[in-house]
């Protein structure tokens, strides 16, 4: 039974070595260290395929994905090693794919890295996968965080020498189709893949693994804020937005929610960090085309759609330990959409104005930055746009102020 197991996973990893592989721009040197390698991110953003594109050049490897029902109930690890070495000829490294799905994983993995086996694992979990790697696997391992395709992963996709209008083109559609890779790579409707996605995501990943008895409720929820993509909100809120019943359930499916790496928060900033816990927060998917799919809209929202693509690149760069971020709001209600810190030091503030051109707009959000700037002592300012690109000086209440701009395409290839 076991063995049968193994051997189409096999047959199914090499149908789809074949496939079309797009450099995911991480560096393969850090895959080679002798320490448990650990590559986290969203269900199908695309993290096996990595590390089966690297494996296969390593060619002794065996490899097992844990997302298959029939090895849920999987109890004896000696009989799958047995079985490993028997499909795969004793290999020195595995992949192991999906790994939250096997109980006690990290036990497991632990004792594997023990007898010298080099370990790849792909996880879906943040939260589950975290906790054990801080307990059990402390100073053996380092993480890979994976999402789906940026926007400099997605122009991979086609030809090397696009023209600036091209290039534009191709943004456009990435805009609203966002970058999850499989309906790219086998040209299958996006839509209708990032709907079961989803609905994937929410039954079998959240619903099942928490035995949740009202599921229409975590439903709900996760469609309200794939509908309110960048609003602020808080538990008390979204209890009273929604049918559930109790602010402690809305916190728990919410972070169930954000743990499966459908949504992330950003906190508004301050320099008292209880007061960055306690505060309002504002809510981000982790990728455009789920908010197209799953929310409600009537028409095309570019400025949401705009904000939470920068949200995106800003989120990835934070897990990788680069930078943390934050949003501003005074007591006036002026607001900034994101401020940098790199270390103690406020590096730079960011406003997203898809259209820069309305007169009103541009006094709002060239105000809230200068504000924002003389209080937070930072005069990095940049206002992400459509089309503007240079720089220009600003005056309000006697505070002069350079301002960057740059469209949101050129900002992400950078």
């Amino acid at each position: 039974m076991l063995k049968d197991i193994l051997i189409l996973q096999k047959r199914e990893f090499q149908n789809r070595i074949s496939e079309l592989y797009v450099d995911r721009k991480i560096n393969l040197k850090k895959l080679n260290a002798p320490l448990i390698k650990i590559i986290v991110g969203p269900r199908r953003a695309g993290k096996s395929f990595f590390a089966l594109h690297f494996l296969s050049e390593l060619n002794n490897f065996g490899y097992v994905n844990f997302d298959d029902e029939q090895l849920v109930e999987l109890k004896d690890y000696d009989s799958l090693i047995e079985t490993i070495n028997l499909v795969y000829k004793n290999p020195k490294n595995l992949l192991f794919d999906e790994i939250q799905n096997l109980e006690k994983w990290e036990l497991f993995v632990n004792r594997l890295a023990r007898q010298g086996f080099n370990l790849i694992i792909t996880g879906s979990n943040s939260k589950l996968l975290s906790k054990e790697l801080a307990t059990h696997l402390t100073g053996r391992h380092f993480l890979i965080n994976l999402f789906p395709f940026s926007f400099k992963e997605y122009l991979d996709l086609f030809e090397k020498n696009l023209t600036i209008n091209e290039i534009k083109n191709k943004f456009d559609k990435y805009l609203f189709e966002g970058g999850y890779p499989e309906p790219k790579i086998k040209k299958i409707d996006n839509k209708d893949y990032l709907v079961s996605l989803f609905d994937s995501i929410i039954y079998k990943d959240i619903v099942r693994r928490y035995s949740i008895r009202n599921p229409n409720k975590i439903n709900d929820l996760a469609y309200y804020l794939m509908s309110n993509i960048s609003e602020e909100y808080s538990f008390n809120s979204l209890k009273k937005l929604t049918s559930i019943e109790s602010v402690h359930t809305v916190e728990k499916y919410l972070g169930y929610l954000e743990e499966s790496f459908l949504f992330f928060s950003v906190k508004r900033f301050s320099y008292k960090v209880k007061e960055q816990l306690s505060s309002i927060k504002k809510i981000y998917c982790i990728d455009n085309g789920l908010i197209s799919s799953k929310s409600f809209k009537i028409s095309p929202d570019y400025g949401r759609l705009y904000e939470n693509l920068t949200a995106i690149k800003l989120k990835k760069l934070e897990l990788d330990n680069k930078i943390s971020f934050f949003y501003w709001k005074n007591q006036q209600q002026q607001e900034v959409d994101f401020v940098v810190k790199k270390g103690l030091d406020v590096d730079k503030l960011i406003q997203v104005c898809y259209d820069f051109k309305d007169l009103d707009t541009k006094k709002r959000e060239v105000r809230a930055l200068i504000s924002a700037s003389k209080e937070l002592k930072c005069k990095n300012l940049l206002i992400i746009t459509r089309d503007k690109e240079g720089e220009e000086s600003f005056e309000w209440f006697g505070i002069k102020r350079k301002i960057k701009f740059i469209p949101l395409w050129t900002w992400l290839l950078k």
